[in-house]
């Protein structure tokens, strides 16, 4: 039995929530929620737990069987690492948005801060870098500094026509071509489509090893799947504790009763809140580790929720707005708007108890009363308590916000965070009665590019384009 596998540890590790500062014994009546308001809801809570369970019968929610259905999947990948092992120097991540937002958050929370900049902390493990945007100067800067040579590229498209991540992989391929001739295909893994487009087509072309995407997993619920699992292997992150954790936090948020279903009662405040106008959702960890975390909630969170129509296709315009920051460094810019500003953010804090390293801070200057009282103390209890005084201050200010408790950042606690949040949106997508799995709003911006570009079957794109009003050049001074 593997330690993550022990019912002890696993209690011990368990990730909590802590709602208190969502109600009004502790923020007062004006914007404090009741459990009364809660119990009102009972029949629509019902309602979005059956719809849950029975999407997932019929296997409509493929992100929740990821914990449970990869053993052969698991087994491939680890395979694969160990076979490539000590053959490069670097992996690189070619993909967007859910392609590429989890894997950098795996890597923030689990890897050393300096993983890529010291052989001692890597032991023989790749560099890793993901590539997330198309802007010219990065990728340029990029080629010049990386030796193609001796690095991997895996290419996440589940479509294979992501035309950012494809125009990565074009310029990619044509410098690992110059550099490798025939062998340019050994510097290649694709993460896409078993059933459909571009990539599959070129990797049973040319035979280029392929890790799938099961078709029922979409981009921003997809890193327990290949997506993030094939990278994470490879710089040495333990897949099956992840997986684990996500496992063990997965059978936590099954149960109907909203009072013990952390993920069912994060999703129902912050529904409630947004009925009162609260309509901002900051998350905000007090670790450096979990700073991407913010950026991974941000896409899960406005992707899923944000929609025009609901679910009988009438215009609704609904969705909170996700904002991220991060503890202590945003109590210098943020917090301010979030003291005094409007009563409209509802703040989600990640709590760490336990800290990978401890800092001492030295004794010193005792005749200055403003630096002597830091003396002794560490760096762990400094952020633990600037974490608990913002708290106070937000609840004190009558300002709603709850924290997510994380014994220590490892692996398993990880699986559980990720699990945690992605069934508290999908729950959250029926209380407001939307599709929280499609993207049409960012559709019909990829569907321009396609037609401005001179993509085939999208000429009506590039011809309402090209008729578009013209600007007002008074206005652009």
């Amino acid at each position: 039995m593997h330690y993550y596998q022990n019912k002890e540890w696993q209690e011990k590790m368990r990730i909590r929530l802590d709602v208190n500062n969502m109600f009004a014994a502790q923020v007062g009546e004006e914007h404090g929620l009741t459990k009364e308001r809660i119990e009102q809801l009972s029949d629509q809570l019902k309602a979005a737990h059956e719809a849950l369970v029975k999407a997932r019968e019929t296997s409509k929610l493929g992100f929740m069987e990821l914990p449970y259905n990869q053993k052969e999947v698991v087994e491939e990948i680890l395979a694969y690492v160990e076979e490539n092992k000590g053959k490069f120097e670097n992996i690189v991540v070619l993909g967007i948005g859910g392609s590429a937002l989890g894997m950098i958050a795996l890597q923030r929370a689990l890897n050393p801060f300096y993983y890529n900049e010291s052989a001692e902390l890597r032991q023989g493990r790749p560099r890793l870098y993901v590539l997330d945007n198309v802007d010219p100067e990065w990728f340029g800067e990029f080629l010049e500094q990386v030796d193609v040579k001796k690095t991997l590229f895996n290419v996440i498209s589940k479509s294979g026509g992501t035309a950012e991540t494809m125009t990565q992989y074009m310029i990619i391929r044509k410098h690992l071509e110059d550099e490798l001739g025939e062998k340019a295909t050994d510097h290649l893994v694709f993460t896409t489509s078993k059933d459909r487009g571009n990539l599959i087509k070129i990797a049973k072309a040319e035979g280029i090893k392929t890790f799938f995407i099961p078709e029922n997993v979409g981009g921003r619920f997809s890193v327990l799947s290949p997506v993030g699992l094939l990278p994470a292997a490879f710089v040495g992150i333990d897949i099956c504790e992840l997986l684990a954790g996500a496992k063990y936090m997965d059978q936590i948020c099954q149960n109907e009763d909203i009072w013990q279903n952390p993920a069912y009662l994060n999703a129902t405040l912050q529904y409630l809140a947004y009925q009162d106008g609260k309509t901002i959702s900051v998350m905000l960890p007090y670790s450096s580790a979990l700073k991407d975390f913010a950026d991974w909630y941000a896409q899960l969170w406005a992707e899923s929720l944000g929609k025009k129509l609901n679910r009988e296709g009438v215009v609704v315009n609904v969705g909170p707005t996700p904002v991220k920051a991060l503890g202590a460094t945003d109590q210098h810019s943020q917090v301010q708007l979030y003291m005094e500003g409007p009563f409209d953010k509802v703040i989600t804090f990640l709590e760490v108890k336990r800290f990978r390293k401890e800092v001492t801070i030295p004794e010193g200057y005792k005749e200055i009363d403003g630096l002597s009282y830091l003396g002794g103390h560490t760096m762990n209890e400094l952020i633990t308590v600037e974490k608990q005084a913002t708290e106070m201050a937000l609840t004190k200010n009558n300002r709603l916000n709850c924290t997510i408790i994380i014994p220590e950042i490892n692996a398993f606690t990880v699986g559980q965070l990720i699990q945690l949040l992605e069934v508290q949106t999908a729950f959250a997508g029926e209380l407001f009665n939307i599709n929280a799995f499609d993207q049409p709003g960012v559709e019909l911006g990829k569907n321009y590019t396609y037609g401005i570009l001179g993509r085939k079957g999208y000429e009506q794109m590039k011809e309402e384009f090209e008729s578009r009003s013209e600007k007002d050049t008074s206005l652009i001074i």
